[in-house]
């Protein structure tokens, strides 16, 4: 009888595997952030020994899951990249379809809901919010790339930018690049399940944001709040 080879095993399975543990999902949550984190801060958000997360990570390094940068003495990790991020919050949609409301309902997520950082790009009704007011202006044109969808910035777009303090023209290059690296493009939110804005040219609206005191973070925190002087600069901005 001729001899059964084994199976391919995809390689899914493996990143699978790592991301179903508890505390390494609680882990790679706290880092969708889009912020670096220590060691001891990861151990913490897990709830679990230094030596524990240490384990952890080095599993989460090896599958390429995070990466870590060193700064000065201390080491900090932060997720791979925006394919690691967005894969996770798929994971959380498809986990959620039968409970979505009422999972989103409850007061502990009711401030991400509103407003969250998602690898550097505001996501919740905000992040919504933010790119059907770009859209919506004519600012931004839906285009494609061999990556996928892509965002280009109009010259209505530039100008707007210039108002807001950003270098409209500059941006408009950017964006018009089809390089390997798609500057702006949709991404689906995993709480309002429409596309927020995501991509290099939505993380530096975020930090523009921020810089400007329009939008408020808090440390250990996704969620964000809109201030009085953001409500007032941005209009659209749900409140």
């Amino acid at each position: 009888m001729p001899v059964k080879t084994a199976a391919h095993e995809p390689r899914l399975v493996r990143v699978a595997a790592l991301m179903a543990d508890a505390t390494r999902a609680r882990m790679l949550s706290y880092l969708l952030g889009g912020e670096l984190a220590s060691a001891g801060e990861l151990a913490a958000c897990a709830t679990v020994s230094a030596a524990t997360a240490s384990a952890h990570l080095a599993k989460l390094l090896d599958a390429g899951l995070v990466a870590c940068e060193p700064r000065g003495r201390h080491r900090y990790y932060r997720l791979a990249d925006a394919e690691v991020a967005h894969a996770l919050e798929a994971l959380a949609l498809v986990a959620e379809r039968g409970s979505h409301e009422s999972t989103w309902a409850r007061p502990g997520r009711a401030r991400l809901r509103e407003a969250r950082c998602c690898y550097g790009h505001l996501a919740g009704r905000a992040g919504v919010a933010l790119l059907e007011h770009l859209q919506g202006q004519g600012w931004l044109c839906a285009g494609a790339s061999a990556a996928g969808p892509v965002f280009t910035l109009s010259e209505s777009g530039g100008r707007g930018l210039n108002d807001w303090g950003l270098d409209g023209a500059a941006w408009q290059a950017r964006l018009a690049s089809l390089g390997t690296r798609r500057q702006a493009y949709p991404c689906l939110d995993w709480s309002e399940r429409r596309d927020h804005l995501a991509g290099p040219f939505g993380s530096a609206l975020l930090e523009h944001f921020v810089s400007r005191g329009w939008l408020r973070r808090h440390d250990g925190e996704r969620a964000l709040d809109t201030t009085p002087t953001g409500r007032r600069a941005l209009g659209w901005m749900p409140h």
